[in-house]
């Protein structure tokens, strides 16, 4: 059974109550709690305060692997390639998380009742954040990105919208492709095909302010640790509806900075 602390289920729950998270929805942890541990707040006991509320729901942390899996070292395993998306991704990996989904760069951990369904398919297509990755799935589903000590910048959904819109801009090609071999928790190795976003100048907290105004998003501080959620429906429309009308919309100033 589950337990937190009463500090930190204290300090985390209320913003997902005041943001309307529903219990058996989907919640995306996006995090860097350096500053809450500085200050006595375990990453266990929030990942389980996380858990706790969305007891009838799924929790999910990226997992991704992008700097130690590479064309060089084309090798990934879902159980021993760990995460380098911060200490609370690791931990709910190894000791929370039930599935993680297949992909060599940007894998994610899920525990809860969409878990087995968000990261089923994610090694069926060739680009990190597609319709099949977890992030596409999510949109079956009422979801909501937290970020903790981060804010958009982090937030790896708004490359679905580009993958989506403007992929010429923002996928490399396919002579570009890179190959690999991921192996998954029952020893099956998946011999996948797989393109990288390219480096830009991006600049995803441009969408903050207006979803801010809107009620769509929530900001505060949490114990001097500054802290954001967002609906993914609401994100992904604000972005998606920039991109149409400029497919470079997600970079700074919309200038290629390739």
């Amino acid at each position: 059974m589950l337990t937190s602390s009463t500090r930190e289920y204290d300090a985390l729950i209320p913003i997902l109550q005041r943001m309307g998270v529903p219990r058996d929805g989907v919640l995306v942890v996006h995090s860097a709690i350096a500053t809450l541990s500085r200050r006595g707040f375990r990453a266990e006991a929030m990942i389980e305060a996380l858990l706790g509320y969305m007891g009838a729901g799924t929790v999910v942390m990226p997992t991704m692997t992008w700097r130690t899996v590479t064309p060089e070292q084309p090798i990934w395993d879902e159980i021993d390639s760990p995460s380098e998306t911060g200490v609370i991704t690791e931990i709910f990996r190894t000791r929370y998380g039930s599935r993680r989904s297949i992909h060599p760069t940007h894998s994610v951990a899920a525990r809860g009742a969409a878990a087995d369904v968000l990261v089923a398919r994610h090694h069926l297509d060739d680009t990190p954040v597609s319709a099949n990755s977890p992030y596409g799935l999510m949109q079956s589903h009422q979801s909501y990105i937290l970020m903790i000590g981060v804010g958009l910048e982090a937030c790896t959904a708004i490359h679905l919208a580009e993958e989506t819109i403007a992929p010429d801009i923002y996928l490399r090609p396919l002579d570009a492709t890179e190959i690999y071999r991921c192996k998954d928790r029952n020893g099956q190795v998946h011999r996948m095909h797989a393109r990288r976003h390219w480096h830009l100048d991006r600049d995803f907290p441009k969408f903050g302010p207006a979803l801010e105004r809107d009620g769509r998003m929530q900001r505060g501080s949490l114990d001097g640790c500054v802290y954001a959620i967002v609906g993914l429906r609401d994100l992904l429309d604000a972005v998606s509806t920039t991109l149409i009308d400029d497919p470079q919309g997600t970079l700074r100033q919309s200038k290629d900075s390739r």
